[in-house]
């Protein structure tokens, strides 16, 4: 609750109530205007209510209104303790009133430092009075550059500023300190005095106070439910990401329920149903890469969050794990429903369901992987496209894997699609009294296929003669196990290629979280 009142708070003080729930908006989308985005972000270093606030150039590319704004903010922060810096170029007259102290440097060196009000009389004293209707940095940065032109440079207002501050400190050594008059280490043990800032845990030892300060302020639990309704609110503000990745998946099942509508058990159909399996599979996987860009477009804010312990990594792991799941549910549902019945499936609805949420799964948590791997997004789709193809190339459809030369079998088992490949064909063709050849259909895949049938039937009872057994038009020449054997699916059951599927989701999930840990990490840190 109280977290909610300060973040309502400095809403109030940085003047964004109106924009309050507005989006902040990038280069295609409309949202705040340039000088309140500035605002926010100092909202967001200024949240936890620093000692110390450095900003370079907060009021670069304002309209004079907005920067002063800004500046204005700035100041009512500076007068709640805090300790404010900033660097500005050519700052406005009205700008001019809020500061407390300026220094202007040349090259490195300081030439001017003090209140503003004392610019005058320091000039006056140099031998450059300040013109009566004249702005005066405008006219201490013209005489500036005048000097850094002339042959001597600025050594001379180098040295008059030393002078001038000797002088000011002797005449004020018996004077009244004020706030103006602190050094910056004495206003920061001020700002410590007045409640500003804990400092965190400088030393090992267990007995004193600072040690007990949690590197994380939330419990985990509450890191990822507060980052799972982030996600949540995203996807509901980007509603078109989702439905475009829909309407592919529900486009692709329908060309091919009805490309391959009721098949039958004759030899054509099986080589069509390994066809359909094939592309079916692999849809799974080429669909799921919408997930690069997500954590792409979140990069920079992760890491700026991450390097300040906002929230442990794996919060937002799990959290990007959880929010994604329920569209891959209804992904999975629609494409199994619109698929299943119309193509003439017989493994069962449940398990071919299962599978191709398996294969979503694993897909969706191998492009993340990529995401936090590849930091741009069309490297990223390249090399997605290109690690799939090598997938789909290696599952088994194209060549068996008794036929894969031996150099390369290792990449047949690292094959994501080779696991739901196998499974759906151990669903489908693993019933043994099913049969899928009968009689004279074991000529179909031959030149003899447009023998007459009677011939056909001279030659099956010829081939019988020879084998000693009797085999008619009716006889089972072909089962689904048949099947199975010619394709080399006869390693893994179809529930192991099911489990090993989904464990292939968790580990890309871990190889998400480690490239995290190394690869995303502030590198001011």
């Amino acid at each position: 609750s109280k977290k909610k009142i300060r973040v309502q708070a400095l809403i109030d003080q940085l003047g964004l109530r109106n924009a309050a729930k507005t989006v902040i908006g990038d280069e295609g989308h409309r949202g705040v205007s340039g000088g309140e985005r500035r605002r926010v972000s100092i909202g967001i270093d200024i949240i936890h209510d620093p000692i110390l606030l450095f900003l370079d150039e907060p009021t670069s590319g304002l309209d004079s209104t907005s920067a002063y704004m800004v500046v204005k903010v700035l100041q009512r922060i500076a007068q709640s303790g805090s300790i404010v810096i900033m660097s500005i170029h050519q700052p406005s007259y009205r700008i001019l009133g809020l500061l407390d102290r300026m220094i202007f440097l040349s090259r490195g060196q300081t030439v001017y430092s003090g209140s503003p009000m004392n610019l005058p009389h320091f000039f006056d004293e140099f031998g450059h009075p300040i013109p009566e209707n004249e702005n005066r940095t405008e006219f201490a940065l013209d005489l500036i550059r005048e000097l850094e032109g002339s042959p001597g440079g600025t050594k001379s207002l180098v040295e008059f500023n030393k002078t001038w501050q000797n002088m000011k400190q002797s005449r004020n050594t018996n004077a009244h300190s004020d706030s103006q008059g602190l050094s910056l280490k004495e206003a920061i043990s001020a700002s410590i005095s007045r409640g500003k800032l804990v400092s965190g845990a400088t030393n090992n030892d267990a007995s004193s106070p600072t040690s007990m300060v949690p590197n994380f302020a939330n419990p985990a639990w509450k890191e990822m439910v507060v980052l799972s309704q982030r996600s949540v609110t995203n996807s509901r503000r980007m509603p078109e990401l989702f439905g475009i990745r829909a309407g592919a998946v529900i486009v692709t099942g329908f060309i091919l329920a009805t490309i391959f509508w009721q098949l039958d058990s004759s030899p054509k159909g099986v080589q069509e149903r390994l066809g359909f399996f094939a592309f079916a599979m692999s849809t799974t996987f080429y669909t799921c890469a919408d997930a690069l860009p997500v954590f792409l477009q979140e990069r920079y804010i992760f890491m700026r969050e991450t390097a300040h312990n906002a929230y442990r990594r794996s919060s937002y792991v799990l959290s990007h794990t959880l929010t994604s799941l329920p569209a891959l549910v209804f992904l999975s549902f629609a494409f199994s429903a619109i698929t299943f019945w119309a193509v003439g499936l017989d493994g069962g609805f449940f398990f071919y369901f299962l599978m191709m949420f398996a294969s979503f799964w694993a897909g969706n948590s191998f492009v993340t992987f990529l995401s936090g791997v590849v930091p741009h997004v069309m490297l990223g789709y390249t090399i997605v496209v290109a690690i799939l193809a090598y997938f789909l190339l290696f599952s088994g459809f194209f060549i068996t894997r008794d036929r894969i030369p031996p150099y390369w079998i290792w990449f047949h088992y690292l094959s994501l699609v080779k696991y739901p490949y196998e499974a759906v064909l151990q669903s489908e063709f693993g019933n043994p009294v099913k049969c899928f050849v009968r009689g004279v259909q074991i000529f179909d895949n031959t030149p003899l296929a447009a023998v007459p049938t009677a011939m056909k039937v001279r030659l099956l009872e010829t081939l019988g003669r020879t084998l000693n057994m009797r085999i008619t038009t009716s006889t089972c020449l072909t089962t689904g196990v048949d099947i199975l054997d010619k394709e080399a699916v006869n390693q893994l059951s179809k529930w192991s290629c099911l489990w090993i599927t989904v464990a292939w989701g968790f580990f890309f999930r871990f190889l998400f979280y480690f490239s995290l840990l190394l690869g995303s990490k502030n590198k001011r840190r």
